[in-house]
């Protein structure tokens, strides 16, 4: 077995292998970028060796410094977790030819599977089900056009060496392949120094499952179920789940048979998934193609490791060593349901616009198991931290458990609404919503699922009636606290006067009369069954109250504001208005602050690069015409004329770097 390893990666993924080398008794070394000098994971390892700057190409993404730490750390084998150089083929034969063990897959097998186009000509010729499309190499998008148009529409266009979601666009119309195949060049020379584009077939009411594999040096490979990760926003997972809702026994069997033969044919050892693209709308069981073959370590591992009590990591370690699998394909079970939901620093009530910043609060739920539920996070960052521009937004994972999906999916409600996170936006609100969707707890969800639920955007979930009345009950119970406080500060209110029994609650534009006694709450004259402790400066409050899915209570995350408090809680963020109800008529004579109007004016909806500028000064525009685009974790993005005008100043140029609500130009 190895004696130190070192961990080729950052943040969460970087904590993790440290933490399953040290069960295993292997000293860890961790790397770190300038940004990361005192990120989790370096205070975590045994030892820490600097790369360089903060840019990935800069530190994570040089082989040759990685190289170097190992050798003078004494380190004899190397993790690359997932992403940065965890698939390239040159790093593995780099690790082989420096006498350190690769902890991955043969260089071989990387290779075959890495390239896009040359994975589907493998998996057609091991019998594996492919999607119709063209795997040639693409001259312009003239010829793009001309394969689109002989495919049919839609389409999808990726970059043959892509993944995690970047370099990949869904072309309804001739229009969409010429706007969106140069944008698909430039993001896969950009995050994988490889420009070429490959289109196929989009299948329509897809759903994307995926199946793991495990194999050893000895010939060995196993399917380890699979994983549901169809809740996807622009291609990137959202929320996975094991197992899939839709897939049968049989439905598996053949699933994985087919990834394990693929598996085979390129001599695929360690652990790698092979995803699926799967139609919804075929219940034969024999709808499922052939999407691309992971040669990793995915980040949904633990939902897999949650339900098959396997640690994929310390597998990979083992199998790394020249250690054979400990059990065959008969002996996997699976056991419950398990979901996994992707915390990220985005602004999902802007668009889903990235964010970033420091960690002012940082409180995940507690983690903790018994025989019915079980919490788990996975994060590598701390109150304090930042989550910075350079790299991938996601703050940490949120993994449940439970004998069902009905009750792993409340689990993860309970959990999101106790999860505390101040400084940059997060997409807790939008998970939780996610969760609590009809349409997902059915399982009747497809890779279409948020652009279909939320066309317009995410406002926040809805509040039904029960939820309201709690949420009015716990405003006026905190107003009474605090009204309770003031009044014993030592000569301001005196102690003959009492804190308001009788509360105007407003909450999403309708009022609440509340009345607060040692007796209990009413709201509007209903009694009702709540119990809460809760004391001025506390930001969480447990309420006792049949609400919602589950009927475990509800966690509301409570800051006060102006004239009431902002609470938070199953998916939505309401600004409440307290008044005490002698005081709240008076309330219409308040005048409302108009914002100003921004429309003339293009604003930079997110820190990041300006790296084109379509428009000069002078120029005509109009409403939905591209102006600029930005790019912002790693990710381009289009910004449209939100009307028609002349553009009257400029006040950015390309290759500025924009902080968010920056003016890029103005029209008149």
């Amino acid at each position: 077995m190895f004696k130190k390893i070192l961990i080729a990666n950052r943040g969460e993924i970087a904590c993790r292998v440290i933490r399953t080398a040290r069960a295993m008794g292997i000293a860890t070394v961790a790397v770190y970028s300038d940004a990361d000098v005192r990120s989790p994971h370096v205070l975590l390892a045994d030892e820490s060796v600097r790369l360089g700057p903060a840019p990935a190409a800069d530190s994570y993404l040089k082989a040759e410094l990685i190289l170097l730490a190992a050798k003078e750390t004494g380190a004899d084998a190397i993790h690359p977790g997932y992403g940065f150089l965890s698939e390239r083929e040159s790093f593995a034969r780099a690790c082989a030819d420096a006498g350190i063990a690769f902890i991955g897959p043969p260089p071989e097998a990387i290779a075959a599977m890495g390239d896009k186009i040359e994975s589907k000509k493998l998996a057609r010729a091991a019998g594996v089900n492919v999607v119709p499309g063209f795997l040639g190499e693409i001259d312009d998008t003239d010829h793009a056009v001309r394969i689109a148009g002989e495919i049919g529409y839609p389409v999808m266009m990726k970059a043959s060496a892509g993944g995690g979601g970047k370099g990949m666009r869904l072309a309804w119309s001739e229009q969409d392949v010429r706007d969106g195949f140069e944008a698909t060049k430039r993001e896969g020379l950009a995050s994988f120094g490889d420009d070429r584009v490959f289109i196929e077939k989009f299948i329509e009411s897809p759903r994307h499952i995926e199946i793991q594999l495990l194999g050893d040096q000895h010939g060995n490979i196993v399917y380890l179920g699979e994983r549901e990760c169809s809740i996807q926003r622009r291609h990137q997972k959202v929320v996975e789940e094991a197992p899939s809702p839709f897939v049968t026994p049989a439905m598996r069997r053949a699933m994985g048979e087919q990834a394990v033969a693929l598996a085979r044919a390129v001599g695929y050892f360690s652990a790698g998934t092979v995803e699926l693209i799967v139609s919804g709308a075929d219940t034969s069981g024999t709808g499922f193609y052939f999407l691309e073959m992971n040669t990793r370590l995915q980040v949904e591992h633990p939902v897999t490791e949650e339900i098959t009590g396997l640690d994929l990591v310390e597998q990979m370690i083992r199998v790394a060593a020249g250690e054979p699998l400990a059990f065959t394909q008969d002996e996997v079970r699976l056991d419950g349901w398990a979901i996994e939901t992707r915390v990220y620093a985005e602004d999902p009530y802007r668009g889903f616009l990235p964010s970033i910043g420091r960690l002012a609060r940082y409180t995940p739920p507690a983690a903790g198991a018994d025989a019915t539920v079980r919490v788990r996070v996975d994060d590598g960052v701390v109150e304090g931290g930042e989550v910075s521009m350079f790299y991938d937004p996601m703050i940490a994972k949120l993994v449940t458990w439970a004998p069902t999906r009905e009750a792993a999916v409340d689990a993860q409600i309970g959990a999101i609404d106790a999860f505390e996170i101040e400084g940059p936006g997060t997409n807790l609100d939008f998970l939780s919503a996610l969760m609590q969707h009809p349409r997902f707890r059915a399982g009747t969800i497809t890779t279409g699922f948020i652009a279909e639920e939320y066309p317009d955007g995410f406002t926040g979930a809805p509040a039904g009636p029960a939820l309201r009345r709690t949420l009015a009950a716990t405003a006026a119970f905190a107003a009474t606290a605090h009204a309770d406080r003031a009044r014993r500060i030592d000569g301001q209110l005196g102690h003959r006067l009492s804190p308001p029994a009788d509360w105007t609650v407003r909450i999403d534009g309708a009022d609440h009369d509340v009345h607060v006694s040692v007796d209990g709450i009413t709201v509007d004259g209903e009694p009702l069954d709540f119990a809460a402790e809760y004391t001025p400066g506390d930001r969480l409050v447990e309420v006792e109250s049949d609400v919602g899915h589950g009927g475990e209570g509800v966690a509301i995350r409570i800051a006060p504001v102006p004239g009431g408090f902002r609470l938070a809680t199953r998916g939505a963020v309401h600004k409440v208005r307290v008044l005490p109800a002698h005081v709240a008529p008076y309330a219409r004579h308040l005048i409302e602050k108009v914002p100003p109007d921004l429309s003339r004016f293009l604003l930079a909806p997110m820190p990041g690069l300006l790296v084109r500028l379509d428009v000069d000064e002078g120029d005509r525009v109009e409403a939905g015409q591209a102006l600029a685009v930005v790019e912002a974790m790693k990710m381009e993005n289009i910004l449209r004329a939100g009307k028609s005008g002349v553009v009257k100043t400029i006040g950015a140029r390309t290759g500025d770097s924009l902080s968010v609500d920056q003016v890029i130009l103005e029209l008149e």
